[in-house]
Protein backbone atom coordinates (compact mmCIF):
# COMPACT_ATOMS: atom_id res chain seq x y z
CA UNK A 1 0.00 0.00 0.00
CA UNK A 2 1.17 3.30 -1.07
CA UNK A 3 0.51 7.35 0.24
CA UNK A 4 1.13 10.44 -1.83
CA UNK A 5 0.34 13.92 -0.95
CA UNK A 6 -0.79 16.29 -3.88
CA UNK A 7 1.50 18.83 -2.11
CA UNK A 8 0.47 21.88 -4.34
CA UNK A 9 -3.19 21.52 -2.10
CA UNK A 10 -2.18 20.82 0.99
CA UNK A 11 -2.75 23.68 3.27
CA UNK A 12 -0.70 22.28 6.38
CA UNK A 13 -3.20 21.88 8.92
CA UNK A 14 -1.26 18.65 10.11
CA UNK A 15 -4.39 16.12 10.45
CA UNK A 16 -2.30 13.32 8.61
CA UNK A 17 0.44 13.48 10.98
CA UNK A 18 -1.69 13.62 14.04
CA UNK A 19 -4.27 11.01 12.54
CA UNK A 20 -1.09 8.28 11.00
CA UNK A 21 2.70 9.91 12.60
CA UNK A 22 3.89 6.20 11.23
CA UNK A 23 3.53 7.58 7.60
CA UNK A 24 2.75 11.24 7.65
CA UNK A 25 5.19 14.31 8.93
CA UNK A 26 5.05 18.28 8.25
CA UNK A 27 8.03 19.65 6.70
CA UNK A 28 10.43 22.66 7.25
CA UNK A 29 7.72 24.44 4.91
CA UNK A 30 4.50 23.34 7.16
CA UNK A 31 3.72 21.24 4.47
CA UNK A 32 2.47 17.41 4.40
CA UNK A 33 4.86 14.92 3.30
CA UNK A 34 5.46 11.11 3.03
CA UNK A 35 8.19 9.60 4.71
CA UNK A 36 6.96 6.21 4.73
CA UNK A 37 6.55 4.25 1.63
CA UNK A 38 5.24 2.10 1.13
CA UNK A 39 2.72 2.43 4.02
CA UNK A 40 4.28 -0.09 7.15
CA UNK A 41 2.23 -2.96 7.82
CA UNK A 42 -0.38 -2.53 10.94
CA UNK A 43 -0.57 1.69 9.76
CA UNK A 44 -3.02 0.78 6.92
CA UNK A 45 -6.08 1.99 8.59
CA UNK A 46 -5.01 4.56 9.70
CA UNK A 47 -3.17 6.27 6.83
CA UNK A 48 -6.74 5.29 5.27
CA UNK A 49 -8.08 7.66 8.06
CA UNK A 50 -5.85 10.49 7.30
CA UNK A 51 -6.77 10.45 3.61
CA UNK A 52 -10.53 10.35 4.44
CA UNK A 53 -9.85 13.03 6.94
CA UNK A 54 -7.64 15.05 4.64
CA UNK A 55 -10.09 18.23 4.55
CA UNK A 56 -8.70 19.25 1.08
CA UNK A 57 -8.44 15.72 -0.14
CA UNK A 58 -4.68 15.46 -1.18
CA UNK A 59 -4.03 12.36 0.09
CA UNK A 60 -4.69 8.97 -1.56
CA UNK A 61 -3.65 5.83 -0.29
CA UNK A 62 -3.52 3.01 -3.10
CA UNK A 63 -2.67 -0.78 -3.02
Amino acid sequence: MRATIDRDGCIGCGLCSDTCPAVFRMDDEGLAEVYTDPVPSGEEDAAQEAADGCPVAVITVEE
